[in-house]
């Protein structure tokens, strides 16, 4: 299995970029699909998840009403709009796949498979 995410970049603050993870030798429509961050000397950060159906979607407190996760289970992807960024935004994300209960969904310990990260940069 593997998680392909692309779309990172340097961006002003203010701007938008869209993330994309697509996942390969993986059917993930039966699966929750999730990004995370990680910042240097930071512990890695929820961020957003869209569980199996697509209805359910959690956001990080410091993106919620900037980011949009969405996914497309014919393309095996899974998509994070990200708006109004701001420089503390500036991390490697990472996509996650897993079977998480709802209330163990902003942590790392449910998922199954990860993407490589790409990285994001936020200048102010």
């Amino acid at each position: 299995v593997q998680l392909q995410a692309s779309g990172g970049g340097l961006v002003q603050a203010g701007g938008s970029l869209r993330l994309s993870c697509a996942a390969s030798e993986l059917t993930v429509r039966g699966y929750t699909m999730s990004w995370f961050r990680q910042a240097p000397g930071n512990e890695r950060e929820f961020v957003a998840s869209i569980r199996q159906s697509g209805g359910t979607q959690l956001y990080g407190d410091s993106v919620q009403g900037r980011f949009a996760i969405s996914r497309d289970n014919a393309k095996n992807t899974v998509y994070l709009q990200m708006n109004s960024l701001k420089a503390e935004d500036t991390a490697v994300y990472y996509c996650a796949v897993g079977r998480p209960i709802l209330s163990a969904t902003r942590q790392t310990g449910g998922y199954y498979h990860w993407g490589q990260g790409t990285q994001v940069t936020v200048s102010s």
